[in-house]
């Protein structure tokens, strides 16, 4: 008897495996060709220029490099002050006014940050402690015939100087009987600047 062998596969797969395998080698044989190489050096050179343009777009936004170093500018006054930091291309601002330096003349810097030598970029803002132009007057104490001891505390504790001692003859040693400043006689409750020098006139125990 003769048989027959009944194929169930579909006679459109053959088509497709071998429309897939011809696929395979055109995609393969584009691959390797010249036009290819072409297009992929195409597309790495864009990609080279366009980082290129952002790279400089943003260092001429943001002025990439322009560093330079802050100036010393402790013990400058404020008007000198402007001309110089507007010649480096900087700027300023104050944020405290409020500690006074005797040793130093008013409205001069006392200290900045940024420090001196840092870099910055230009048109920073730098910001300065400056000495004010003299502190708010305070109330002389009442420290006549109290002690030495005693009115110096005083005198401290509301923010004076002590400057220097004289005496004179009387029974009360080291007991204050004058006040002075720069030489002359001042009373309770004359108004002077914070941290002014007061001199005292003491008692030297003699009658």
């Amino acid at each position: 008897m003769q048989m027959y062998v009944i194929s169930n596969q579909p006679k459109s797969m053959g088509f497709y495996y071998l429309s897939i395998s011809n696929h395979s080698m055109n995609l393969l044989r584009f691959l390797i060709s010249k036009s290819f190489f072409k297009q992929l050096f195409f597309a790495a050179l864009c990609s080279v220029f366009l980082f290129l343009i952002i790279y400089f777009g943003l260092n001429i936004i943001t002025k990439h490099n322009s560093y330079q170093k802050v100036p010393e500018l402790r013990g400058i006054s404020l008007k000198k002050l402007s001309v110089i930091l507007e010649k480096e291309g900087l700027r300023f601002e104050i944020i405290d006014s409020s500690r006074y330096i005797p040793s130093m003349k008013p409205m001069t810097v006392i200290s900045h940050i940024p420090f001196a030598g840092r870099e910055v970029k230009k048109n920073r803002k730098i910001y300065l402690t400056v000495n004010p132009s003299g502190y708010k007057k305070i109330s002389l104490p009442n420290i006549i015939q109290i002690t030495k001891r005693n009115a110096i505390s005083l005198l401290k504790s509301v923010g004076f100087e002590v400057g220097e001692y004289t005496y004179k003859d009387n029974i009360g040693k080291d007991m204050v009987l004058e006040v002075m400043h720069n030489g002359n006689k001042i009373e309770p409750g004359v108004l002077l600047p914070k941290t002014t020098r007061i001199d005292l006139v003491l008692g030297n125990g003699k009658r």
